[in-house]
């Protein structure tokens, strides 16, 4: 039995006299010399068949219990529940290249372990953990340097860049930016950051103003000449109609119904009347092409729609004798229209194999005001017809050819 002893000491702050229990203390520092502790490790194959010999059941996964002096606490972990744990998992390795790595699983024996070797492989692994933290506080101080590093360095690129601009969503704010460089975007903070990368956000702030009101500036100014265009458009209508329009023309002028493609026509009739004996590009291919497929008998009951033309118009890089000197007498006749020969190729959508038809046409663009007028005048084709024929031929036989279903 223990022997209790007592003593008085003196209470500083009350001048008066407390009793310690000396002999309970001593006990109970007595009670915990040893702390009871889980140990968990696994077992090889090996380490399993001496656990069989040895009278244990042979697993993988082995859980023992011992007593850990009070001396090696700092091995020992105490999870919310109040199990106290041996420092075994996870375990913590160094490789070839002296960097120590961690490993969740426990650690493996090929002998069954004392508790002599539970305590050293603690010990080990508790000055690995240490070393493995200390080893990753450097990486990470070490990343975080260089992406500091980095961050410096794109804001000075763009302070010293005027033209870059960051993004316009989120707008930057004086406070705040987006940036997108090397190939990711880039947070700006001027409460937050430090160096030149507290000034990006106002300059970033002040491009993003100058450039809303340039673009505002801008819009105005198209906006004041499309105003003014169009009110010379309706100048410039109003008197066409009121001096050269039908009466029909002039009353729906005043309704607001008179379709301006009637002022355009009437308009070129007169800017190009010096070219009035030349012959009109007519847009009647529907049944110009209807006309040819007719005359295929496998075509001759063909009805087509305007759905069913397929008009291709190209540039054309060549012309003919004729050709040229039909652009040469319009150029003459209008010095300051853009004269181009066009290939008006005329086909049925519904049968690709169909024979097509090819037109040539010159079209004429002549500006006058705020109008550009635009004829197109028939030219004459190619002096190789042959050629096209021998193609609708060959169309045609292909047609014929085709074996019955």
């Amino acid at each position: 039995m223990d022997i209790v002893s007592t003593a008085r000491a003196v209470d500083p702050t009350t001048h008066g006299e407390a009793v310690t229990e000396i002999g309970v203390v001593g006990s109970r520092r007595d009670l915990m010399q040893t702390l009871v502790v889980a140990a968990t490790y696994r077992l090889s194959e090996d380490g399993r068949k001496l656990s069989l010999l040895a009278g244990g059941d042979g697993r993988e996964i082995q859980q023992i219990t011992l007593a850990v002096p009070t001396n090696r606490m700092h091995l020992v972990s105490v999870d919310a529940d109040g199990c106290a744990r041996l420092k075994l998992q996870p375990r913590y390795l160094r490789t070839g290249d002296q960097q120590v790595i961690r490993d969740d699983q426990p650690p493996r024996f090929d002998v069954l372990p004392t508790m002599d070797d539970l305590l050293k492989e603690a010990a080990r692994n508790h000055q690995l953990e240490r070393a493995y933290h200390t080893e990753r506080a450097d990486v990470q101080r070490q990343r975080q340097d260089r992406k500091f590093d980095v961050h410096q360095q794109i804001a000075e690129e763009f302070l010293a860049e005027p033209s870059r601009r960051a993004h316009e969503h989120p707008r930057p704010t004086p406070r705040q930016c987006f940036l997108t460089a090397r190939n990711r975007i880039v947070f700006y903070d001027a409460k937050t950051d430090h160096g030149a990368a507290r000034h990006v956000p106002s300059e970033a702030y002040r491009r993003y103003c100058a450039d809303v009101n340039a673009r505002k500036a801008r819009n105005q100014d198209i906006s004041r000449r499309e105003s003014a265009l169009h009110a010379e458009r309706v100048r410039l209508i109003a008197e066409w109609v009121a001096t050269r329009g039908t009466r029909d023309q002039r009353d729906r002028h005043a309704a607001g119904v008179l379709p301006i493609r009637e002022v355009l026509d009437g308009l070129a009739d007169e800017h190009f009347a010096a070219a009035g004996d030349r012959r009109r590009y007519v847009h009647d291919g529907l049944e110009r092409l209807q006309a040819l497929l007719r005359r295929f008998p496998p075509y001759a009951h063909v009805v087509m729609t305007p759905r069913d033309l397929q008009v291709t118009t190209e540039h054309a890089e060549d012309a003919t004798e004729a050709q040229w000197a039909l652009m040469q007498d319009l150029r003459a006749l209008f010095p300051d229209a853009e004269v181009m020969l066009q290939r008006h190729r005329l086909a049925w959508a519904g049968d690709a194999k169909a024979p097509a038809l090819t037109v040539w046409g010159v079209l004429v663009k002549r500006r006058t005001g705020p109008f550009l007028l635009m004829r197109e005048y028939l030219a004459p084709a190619p002096d190789d017809l042959a050629r096209d024929r021998a193609d609708v031929d060959a169309a045609s036989a292909a047609v014929f050819d085709k074996e019955p279903c």
